[in-house]
């Protein structure tokens, strides 16, 4: 018997789970279910979605997946000296997946920036012998399929070869980003899901408590994010759906909050505001 999900943000759910009402993850201001309802399926096996595979640099591999599944999140493969770190799967386990990063290695550890995009990461430990799933101790309650390969954390932790997770906070109280001190010519860069998230203008990255539904965080969270993230080496940024700041991106990242918290504050005024020129 398979795992359960949840078919709006494909997390898994234990396959002899007494399946709530609606899934928590998608009953909650950050994320919404359709007006059509509820809807769960279980993870097929079988599943015949193609796997688009994109090298953005050596040792860092995108993964997406055709049609999306859930939420549609970008993965990656980041490879190590110590193995392969499986960067926020999607909620499948079909042959194109599977077999692709059994042809590559295989997998030594799975994480995600957020409990959105876990996907399948059990079921997917599983495959690849247990491997550990780190998920962070302050959103222990969003977690899905508990189980033993998940492993607790918080604060910061080396995940393999020198990979570390850095908790900060924002979008969920453990959202965290993954640090690669090696990628971009050793420069370093920074893999960041929603917690810092890219967007249309080239050069610009922005922080929210919910993007579907547009509830921004406080200036005190942004600050926060941006006091830990810049206290690491980096040049590169990419987010979980495409976007990349290929340089420059801890300077976009600092640029980025001082222009958010300036419109938050009233600290920055359009200058066309007649009623701030009183």
């Amino acid at each position: 018997m398979q795992p359960w999900m949840c078919v709006f943000c494909a997390n898994e759910f234990a396959p002899d789970a007494d399946l709530p009402e609606v899934c928590p993850i998608c009953d909650d201001d950050r994320q919404w279910i359709p007006t059509s309802g509820q809807q769960w399926t279980r993870l097929d096996e079988n599943a015949d979605n193609a796997l688009d595979v994109a090298e953005e640099e050596p040792g860092l591999i995108r993964l997406s997946l055709r049609p999306a599944v859930g939420i549609g999140q970008r993965g990656f493969l980041v490879a190590t000296l110590n193995g392969n770190i499986l960067w926020e799967p999607p909620g499948f386990i079909g042959p194109s997946l599977v077999g692709w990063l059994e042809e590559h290695g295989g997998v030594e550890a799975i994480a995600a920036s957020h409990p959105h995009l876990y996907g399948a990461s059990v079921s997917l430990s599983h495959r690849f012998g247990g491997v550990p799933v780190f998920y962070n101790d302050l959103d222990r309650r969003w977690l899905t399929r508990p189980d033993p390969v998940v492993e607790f954390w918080s604060g910061e932790a080396e995940v393999l070869g020198g990979v570390r997770l850095i908790q900060c906070g924002g979008h969920f109280p453990g959202s965290a980003v993954l640090h690669l001190p090696d990628a971009a010519d050793g420069r370093g860069a920074l893999l960041t899901g929603d917690t810092v998230k890219g967007v249309m203008q080239p050069g610009m990255v922005t922080f929210m408590r919910s993007y579907p539904n547009m509830i921004p965080l406080s200036p005190r969270l942004v600050r926060q994010i941006v006091d830990r993230v810049t206290a690491l080496p980096f040049d590169r940024l990419y987010d979980a759906f495409g976007v990349v700041v290929d340089k420059d991106a801890r300077e976009v990242v600092e640029t980025s909050a001082r222009r958010y918290i300036g419109w938050a504050t009233d600290e920055i005024i359009d200058p066309d505001d007649s009623y701030a020129a009183r």
